[in-house]
């Protein structure tokens, strides 16, 4: 679709704000949407994206400003008014009911009866949601328990409801964050249809690339203000990300490491019960060495194999030059080695707890005397680290949860520096982190490596391992399919190899 100044203006927002006690979420923002247009949000966490789309959803009122859908001027009070306007909202915590059907869940609370009795006409619920599902291609029956579907099936459950409910405005917020690679581009086809249907989609994403590839135009926000709307096809990823900073980022290229360097980890023929087979490399002091590969290739399992989480079958490990035998975390941080995982929320932080017991947290023992532990020092280790990674806090006894994304991750990898590592395993380090923060955390792993710390890299975003690493091996199906040099890797031969591709 070409998006043109005549095509008919489906959502006009002018002049909207929103303030929160001490903070100005939303300043006199505006915002166009085109009707069957694919509009991308774009701005750092805090920038007013999910403001503005709560408000234009019925979560939130405004403050002030107007909002105007098709050609009207609306007051939306509330989010079934908001449905009654036919605007939906796919957030990234999907709304459905697990136990129910997938039926059930299009048509929870509006079910159809029959004329006499006034029971659910459960016939007709099933036979009806079958046509929103046809029409999404989406092969599954009605009667299907949600709990059986992938998170992929489940949003376009969650779009079937939306179109039941005859919305002409979507909004999707991060779609794509747990998804494959494949189950992404089956959504990509889905909003591209609703895009020719006529339904405008406004697409809110960290991910430079897919809003490229997917959306017409792309509006950024930074501080809560409206900073510009640009065409895609007239923009490029660094003036995108130079619009949601407010500056230019500098792009550093991996450093060499001397072919000399100090060998710090070798594994050899690392194999586990359920998915490693046969696993050999070795890692350099300095070195940042990127494991990339599809999900369920077997990344995340080298690196648990190694942090002495899961049970290695067979297979050796070496730390300069001696064996070790890692059976526990424990082990593994003696041996010197730290761990940020995947998910930072879930089994990095402790979120409830303070800034300062997260830093401290593998130190308590250092920081104790007669079992108990010296608060002022701990206090100060924390505020050192703070300082050092410059993490964005009121103070060190600030509770974990209030931290934006970025600088939670921070935290989780100043939780490790404080043992002063010698290997730095990190998982995802970026996921569902905002650009800016994103450079930051850059800047962070290759100062690590700098210092000497040996570096296992492992993430889905092919640009973050080509940008960062030394050097890359593609996983495939629990094997290392490839060994390949900076010089020589490019996203389509890591994509060759990591689909199964031959050497």
């Amino acid at each position: 679709m070409h998006t043109t100044a005549e095509q008919q203006l489906h959502l006009h927002m002018e002049g909207v704000s929103k303030s929160f006690p001490g903070v100005k979420a939303l300043d006199e923002v505006n915002l166009d949407v085109r009707a069957g247009e694919i509009h991308a949000l774009a701005g750092e966490n805090g920038a007013g994206k999910s403001t503005l789309m709560k408000i234009l959803s019925g979560e939130y009122s405004a403050d002030s400003g107007t909002i105007t859908l098709q050609g009207e001027q609306v007051r939306i009070q509330g989010p079934l008014m908001a449905q009654e306007l036919g605007i939906s909202i796919i957030n990234q915590e999907l709304s459905l009911i697990p136990e129910l059907s997938v039926a059930q869940n299009i048509y929870l609370g509006r079910e159809p009866t029959k004329a006499f009795t006034g029971l659910i006409d459960w016939q007709q619920v099933n036979s009806q949601a079958k046509q929103y599902l046809d029409r999404l291609k989406l092969e599954v029956a009605p009667t299907t328990q949600v709990m059986g579907l992938s998170i992929a099936q489940q949003q376009m459950v969650e779009v079937a409801k939306a179109l039941s409910l005859d919305a002409h405005l979507i909004i999707m917020d991060e779609p794509t964050s747990a998804l494959t690679e494949k189950e992404s581009k089956i959504l990509f086809e889905l909003i591209r249809e609703l895009s020719n249907q006529g339904i405008a989609v406004i697409y809110i994403s960290h991910r430079m690339e897919e809003i490229m590839e997917l959306a017409h135009r792309v509006t950024v926000f930074r501080d809560g203000c409206y900073i510009a709307t640009n065409e895609i096809a007239e923009t490029s990823i660094d003036e995108i990300i130079q619009l949601m900073v407010g500056r230019k980022l500098h792009h550093e290229s991996p450093v060499e490491v001397p072919g000399t360097s100090l060998e710090l980890l070798r594994v050899e023929n690392l194999s586990t019960k359920t998915k490693l087979k046969d696993i050999s490399f070795s890692l350099q002091k300095g070195e940042i060495l990127g494991i990339s590969g599809l999900v369920g290739a077997g990344r995340t399992e080298i690196a648990r194999a190694i942090f002495g989480i899961d049970p290695v079958d067979t297979g050796v490990i070496y730390l300069d030059d001696r064996q070790v035998k890692i059976r526990s975390p424990q082990d593994a941080i003696q041996a010197g080695i730290g761990f940020v995982p995947e998910s930072r929320k879930e089994q990095g932080l402790l979120l409830n707890m303070t800034v300062s017991d997260n830093l401290t947290i593998n130190i308590l023992k250092e920081l104790s005397r007669l079992l108990l532990i010296d608060r002022k020092k701990a206090l100060k280790v924390a505020s050192e680290y703070i300082d050092k990674l410059k993490v964005k806090t009121p103070g060190p006894l600030e509770r974990t949860a209030n931290l934006s994304g970025g600088n939670q991750q921070k935290i989780v990898i100043a939780k490790w520096l404080t043992t002063n590592p010698r290997i730095m395993i990190l998982d995802e380090p970026t996921r569902g982190i905002d650009v800016g923060a994103k450079q930051e955390i850059y800047s962070l792993i290759q100062n690590l490596a700098a210092s000497g710390i040996g570096v296992l890299l492992i993430s889905s975003e092919l640009p973050e391992i080509l940008r960062l690493s030394n050097r890359i091996l593609v996983m495939s199906q629990g094997e290392i399919a490839a060994e390949l040099s900076l010089q020589e890797a490019t996203q389509d031969i890591i994509m060759h190899y990591a689909t199964g591709g031959a050497k």
